[in-house]
């Protein structure tokens, strides 16, 4: 008989299906009889922005001088029906984030680092603060199924309104706002009993279907004096059909939400498996408009895992009219900052990976209402920040947009796009990089 006593052991083999999360999530189910809340996005890796090389120019294009050519950033919002669109300077905007999830800090900030890059801000569920609306100098107002802090007043005070059918991280499902967040000031603003958890409902009490959207769309144009530019905000899912039923139901702006948008606090399952990718929605929304005669006619704005320059400059090369930052802008001002990481810890977490926010102990003050915690953000040097981010994003995009010889960061095309996997190249309707194939079609290498 061999001795094999004294044979090294191999390393030990985990299963790719049966991962150490995941055995963790089937433990912890396993003892508490729950399902995992949390807040953010998709944390699962899917064909994102970055599977997409712009083609810089060379000998076949002729490149922008950098910094001394002029390459336009301006974008105007509600052309279609609104008697005063919304003109912004940067094709990036602030999404809906309420009060409530927020603190009214991190709202003021939003405000005002949007405010000084001349860009929007919008408010989110929960209705519209002073705090807000006062440093904010263009403000959307968010529409949504549960009504909350909705009146006529703050209608007409806002520059804009979005109907929210649906978010990229939870498309088909309502938000919820633990009892711990509503202090006396967000139950009066949501007409809420005091420190009861709260759970919105997933679709609109009072239409169906894009026929009664119609309808609804009309009172709001109507109690607006068809001033304000009505957007129309879909969870990316199905993108062709949402877009197109948006416009027939007299959107002036669709925006279209991939999931991986943040969200305030659902269901972890339905964060990573409800929903498609950012990059798989663009161009459907796109051919959408482009079927109907209306690309540009009704703008587009996308949002879902915006993070740089780059990512701006795909979206909008890929057909949108601007963007939108959520978790990114949180970030911005001092969400998940390793200065806190020994509070982090203490939660049972780190910096970076810290996505408790419907528990409201957040130390950055940001995501949480905890007067103590709160304290802790400063609005003016938080909205500086933002402010220098975005102008970041916006200098970025640029940059990209220069160096394909475009003088608008709006002429960018798909033509200026290639994919570094089939799958992107699939999704986005651009060739793989180095052919001229575009999986799907019937093109060649």
């Amino acid at each position: 008989m061999n001795d094999h006593s004294h044979t090294p052991r191999t390393k030990p083999r985990y299963s790719a299906t049966f991962d150490e999360y995941t055995l963790s999530e089937i433990r912890r189910a396993a003892a508490t009889g729950i399902y995992d809340i949390r807040g953010a996005g998709a944390k699962r890796k899917v064909p994102h922005f970055d599977d997409l090389l712009f083609l810089g120019a060379s000998m076949s294009r002729y490149p922008l001088e950098g910094y001394r050519e002029r390459c336009g950033t301006d974008i105007l919002l509600g052309t279609r029906f609104a008697k005063k669109p919304i003109a912004l300077k940067i094709p990036v905007t602030i999404a809906g984030m309420s009060f409530g999830s927020l603190s009214a800090n991190a709202k003021e900030a939003l405000g005002r680092g949007a405010s000084a890059m001349g860009t929007s801000t919008t408010t989110g569920d929960g209705g519209m603060t002073n705090e807000e609306r006062g440093h904010s100098s263009m403000l959307v107002y968010q529409y949504l199924p549960s009504r909350y802090g909705m009146n006529p007043d703050d209608l007409k005070r806002a520059d804009a309104i979005e109907i929210v059918i649906g978010q990229g991280a939870k498309p088909g499902g309502g938000g919820m706002l633990l009892g711990q967040k509503i202090t006396e000031r967000v139950a009066s603003m949501r007409t809420l009993p005091v420190g009861i958890d709260q759970r919105s409902a997933c679709r609109h009490p009072d239409w169906t279907g894009p026929d009664d959207l119609e309808i609804k769309i009309e009172e709001l144009r109507e109690i607006t004096d068809w001033e304000k530019p009505i957007y129309v905000k879909v969870g990316a899912a199905r993108p062709y059909y949402d877009t197109a039923l948006a416009v027939k139901s007299g959107a002036d702006v669709v925006v279209v939400d991939g999931m991986q948008g943040g969200t305030a606090a659902t269901q972890e399952i339905f964060i990573e498996h409800v929903g498609i990718p950012t990059l798989a929605a663009v161009r459907q929304a796109v051919k959408a408009l482009q079927d109907l005669g209306m690309h540009r006619k009704v703008q587009l704005i996308v949002s879902g895992g915006i993070r740089n320059g780059a990512d701006v400059a795909k979206a909008l090369a890929l057909g949108a009219d601007a963007v939108a930052i959520g978790t990114a802008a949180l970030v911005a001002l001092g969400d998940n900052d390793p200065h806190y990481q020994a509070e982090y810890e203490a939660l049972g977490t780190s910096a970076g990976a810290y996505d408790d926010w419907h528990e409201g102990r957040d130390p950055a003050g940001i995501t949480t209402q905890d007067p103590a915690l709160m304290a802790r953000l400063d609005p003016v040097a938080a909205g500086r920040r933002l402010a220098n981010y975005l102008a970041v994003l916006t200098l970025e995009a640029q940059t990209i947009a220069r160096a394909c010889g475009k003088s608008h960061v709006h002429n960018l095309e798909p033509e200026d796009l290639v994919a570094l996997t089939i799958e992107a190249a699939a999704m986005a309707n651009v060739p793989l990089a180095g052919t001229s194939w575009i999986p799907g079609s019937n093109g060649n290498f």
